[in-house]
């Protein structure tokens, strides 16, 4: 499942954010890429500091928060949020992430854009499925949600400057089939409540629900 999740920063938060990563310094992401990635890696990374620390637990704290994120992704863990930039000219070719980082399954990967689409031309978001590409360029504080199993790539930058934040998700449904299911089975759960309130259907939904979770998570 690919979701798109908007206004996971505001405009207030977006501001002060950016102004932090302008003073940041930025070293070749070629270092953080494996052995394979590093082939086609060709972007800017945001070097470990205590300024970094505090970007990121700020916009850690801001995904976590975020309720439509938390019912997509079940987390139970992120790795630490990272920085990239792109420069007209820099790119990420085709690749898969890796299945462990960190010591830690990799079952989600997100892309919160940092910079206004319009600033820039180029650097799309691919990604790769049995249906064919599809192409991700959203407005700033937004977020692209998707299966890390998929491969994917950064479209070259030819314009302006690609600014996102980036990491992975540990969550506790390890299936994405069974994510999808639990993530419509809520929606719908939640929609009936708003029509119509607590009723027998829905207290019905809800134990349906809470034991599709117990049978399937991993604590």
């Amino acid at each position: 499942m690919l979701l798109c999740i908007g206004k996971i920063l505001n405009s207030e938060e977006l501001g002060e954010i950016s102004e932090n990563i302008a003073r940041l310094s930025f070293v070749d992401g070629r270092r953080t890429a494996g052995w394979a990635a590093r082939l086609v890696k060709d972007n800017e990374q945001a070097e470990s500091d205590a300024q970094l620390e505090a970007v990121r637990r700020r916009i850690e704290e801001r995904i976590l928060d975020n309720e439509l994120f938390q019912l997509a992704a079940r987390p139970k863990a992120l790795t630490p949020v990272l920085i990239s930039r792109y420069a007209p000219g820099k790119q990420y070719g085709t690749h898969v992430d890796d299945a462990l980082m960190q010591g830690m399954r990799t079952d989600l990967s997100f892309t919160l854009f940092l910079a206004e689409p319009e600033t820039y031309d180029g650097g799309e978001l691919v990604i790769e499925s049995t249906a064919g590409e599809q192409m991700f360029k959203l407005e700033a504080g937004s977020m692209i949600l998707y299966p890390t199993t998929t491969l994917h790539r950064v479209e070259p930058v030819t314009r302006g400057t690609r600014v996102a934040a980036f990491g992975w998700v540990r969550s506790f449904i390890r299936s994405a089939e069974q994510r999808e299911i639990l993530f419509d089975l809520e929606s719908a759960r939640r929609m009936l409540f708003e029509r119509e309130g607590k009723t027998p259907t829905f207290d019905l939904l809800s134990k349906c629900s809470a034991n599709l979770v117990r049978m399937w998570a991993e604590d």
